[in-house]
């Protein structure tokens, strides 16, 4: 399973963004790969994040969010856009090609 979407960074908080993930916790690292995550990978352009992911299964609908994930969106909320809800802000994309 392939999947892709956008999220938005607030603008001065490039260079955090970019060192949290480069520190990023163990915790989510060991969950993703508990969660069949293959291959996950964020790119910028200017303060436009763009994040693929490959994964063995599609998670459940319905399906909590784990309590270290949680944690993690707190700690990132103020350098990104968020929901009300306490979640990153991200639009799904629509795969228009693809070739493997």
């Amino acid at each position: 399973m392939r999947v892709a979407w956008v999220m938005k960074l607030k603008p001065g908080f490039e260079a955090i963004y970019k060192q949290k993930h480069d520190e990023i916790w163990p915790e989510m690292l060991a969950n993703m790969e508990r969660d069949g995550v293959r291959n996950f990978s964020i790119y910028r352009y200017g303060l436009l994040l763009f994040a693929y992911l490959e994964r063995d299964h599609e998670t459940p609908p319905g399906t909590p969010h784990d309590p270290v994930t949680l944690r993690w969106w707190k700690m990132m909320k103020p350098y990104m856009e968020y929901n009300d809800d306490g979640t990153p802000w991200q639009a799904p994309l629509e795969e228009m090609f693809h070739k493997s």
